[in-house]
């Protein structure tokens, strides 16, 4: 465990530092000591929230899910206050409060978890039933993805909704229901594409690159550009072209190919590996958790972390169509960055708690095998 800990930080930690010499790099004629001085200020928050999450025991986050639920539904709801959330490129995302704007889905997708891992911990023995094993845990799904899904945000209902499915038949969901209602999410998102025609015209873009790249393809269009230009070794750290005016929200979403063109395919390849990296020991911290509450949450953390991280470099590398989800610990900006700071607290946190690193029988007096609980 102390092997899967010690990679872990080191991963993240990396990540954030290259993610501070990039941003900088990528905000070049934009005021990049202000981008660079508000990343760092941020990263620093995110360590302080990252500690907070991995000292004290994991259990008293299931003590306060239901509160941490409902005030993460209160901060989503606020965004569809007049005057507290203008629309920004056709979206209502942020909340604007003393100069600060904060982003209430990101930490959304923190107390959706942690809901769903209390609920899962508190119900496994249930789980196989459709009324306690689908309909129940599913509404707090749908009550959290409900708000966020108009705002809208496409790309973060998807990403949740995997994360919850997943989360679901870890906590011993039967395949029976668990497919089907895949194969309806999947009918519902393709229905809502074909009758939207910004989500359309994005998945057009993306079957059809050279038609739409001075359109609703020019971002994903000028990533490649940037990734095809960096080759294996990059032009060089500062040298790169499309972030002058060519390519918008590089130092957000499109962070990746800013790092590909500048540093080349070593370095994208390299962020490839930290990220694999992190899933791998995420997956070791959860197979270790003490009990069925600590291996959903470090289940669902893991693979918030990993998917984010895959859905982002696909829609760079144009594998994806355009979803706008940041990059964990690379892209600018604060929400993200404390929401996945508390992510990987949270993992800490339940690793040190790990059956690994309790004696012998330790087991004794309620905190079971969690393997052995989730497959009753």
């Amino acid at each position: 465990m102390k092997i899967a800990t010690t990679l872990l930080v080191f991963c993240v930690a990396a990540l954030a530092a290259l993610g501070l010499v990039m941003i900088t790099s990528a905000c070049i004629g934009m005021e990049s000591t202000k981008y660079l001085r508000n990343q760092a200020f941020w990263l620093a928050v995110g360590l302080a929230v990252c500690c907070g999450m991995a000292l004290p025991d994991y259990k008293w986050l299931g003590r306060f899910a239901w509160v941490i639920y409902g005030g993460a539904i209160v901060l989503l709801a606020l965004v569809f206050v007049p005057g507290l959330a203008p629309e920004i490129k056709g979206a209502r995302r942020w909340i604007f409060l003393g100069g600060q704007s904060l982003q209430p889905s990101e930490f959304a997708k923190l107390a959706l978890i942690i809901a769903l891992a209390r609920y899962g911990d508190k119900n496994h023995v249930h789980m196989r039933s459709f009324w306690r094993g689908v309909v129940a845990p599913g509404a707090l799904v749908v009550a959290m993805l409900g708000l966020i899904f108009p705002e809208p945000d496409w790309g973060t209902t998807v990403l949740l909704a995997c994360v919850s499915g997943v989360m679901l038949m870890v906590a011993g969901l039967r395949p029976v229901f668990f497919w089907p209602a895949v194969a309806a999410g999947f009918s519902a998102l393709v229905i809502g594409i074909m009758h939207n025609s910004v989500r359309s015209t994005r998945v057009l873009a993306w079957l059809n690159p050279e038609l739409y790249k001075d359109d609703k393809g020019y971002q994903a269009y000028q990533s490649l550009i940037a990734l095809g230009s960096g080759g294996v070794t990059g032009v060089g750290l500062g040298e790169g072209r499309t972030k002058l005016g060519f390519m918008p929200e590089h130092h957000t979403d499109f962070i990746y190919s800013v790092i590909g063109e500048e540093m080349g395919l070593v370095a994208t390849l390299a962020v490839l590996a930290a990220f694999f990296v992190i899933i791998v020991c995420g997956v070791v911290i959860a197979w270790n958790a003490r009990d069925t509450f600590g291996l959903l949450l470090a289940t669902g953390c893991t693979f918030l972390l990993g998917l984010q991280a895959f859905i982002n470099i696909g829609v760079v590398t144009g594998t994806l169509p355009n979803k706008g989800l940041a990059l964990p610990f690379l892209s600018y900006g604060g929400s993200n960055l404390l929401a996945m700071s508390a992510t990987v607290g949270i993992l800490l946190n339940v690793a040190r708690h790990a059956r690994a690193n309790r004696p012998e029988g330790s087991f004794a007096g309620g905190d079971m095998n969690p393997f052995a609980e989730a497959t009753v």
